[in-house]
């Protein structure tokens, strides 16, 4: 039988990692994608090769690796630029993945997530059995990466603005989990799901 694979998505600041940590603890794997794009950032990095030869040595940091602020100031303010980075990014992250869940699959795991906050946009929730989105108010979305990232309201404002609708991530989802104004019941929320589909 082969692996059933659990694509988790939605917007910045709504609270995917919170759904990958209940997984975890039902003893289901889960592969954070943005982890896996880190590891490939370093100044030998496979991201980093391409990311210098797409945008230039500005967003190439003293050392070698990338520099996420220079990127980002780039991409968050132009929409032709996000969608850039992502075609430069995305194929390289999910022919890594794909390997981390061929060798979770050898090693006999039935069940295992896939954290990724472009799941959607690079094609992979066709490869998922099951797709879930956390979403979560603008406003709600703002104050949390604020917190996170220690960004000013502007600056998490235009993340936030750059990213899809929760429309969006409802059309393309079996399933979405609220975790926004109804934030402390997100986690029962969450259980009854899994409970459900007995996972």
């Amino acid at each position: 039988m082969s692996i059933y694979i659990i694509g988790i998505t939605g917007q910045s600041g709504a609270g995917k990692s919170y759904f990958s940590d209940i997984l975890r603890r039902r003893g289901i794997p889960c592969i954070d994608a943005d982890g896996v794009y880190h590891t490939l950032l370093t100044p030998d990095g496979d991201c980093t090769k391409a990311l210098r030869e797409v945008f230039g040595e500005g967003v190439v940091a003293p050392d070698g690796s990338l520099d996420r602020k220079a990127l980002g100031a780039i991409v968050f303010s132009d929409p032709d630029k996000l969608t850039l980075l992502n075609q430069t990014v995305l194929p390289i992250v999910l022919c890594h993945i794909r390997t981390m869940i061929q060798r979770e699959e050898a090693k006999g795991t039935r069940t295992i997530a896939v954290d990724a906050p472009t799941l959607i946009e690079s094609g992979f929730d066709r490869e998922c059995d099951l797709v879930v989105s956390v979403t979560a108010s603008r406003k709600k979305r703002i104050e949390r990466i604020m917190r996170r990232d220690g960004i000013s309201s502007e600056a998490a404002a235009a993340r936030v603005d750059a990213q899809p609708s929760e429309d969006f991530y409802a059309e393309h989802s079996h399933y979405v989990l609220d975790n926004g104004e109804r934030a402390a019941l997100f986690e029962t929320d969450a259980l009854s799901l899994l409970d459900t589909l007995k996972l």
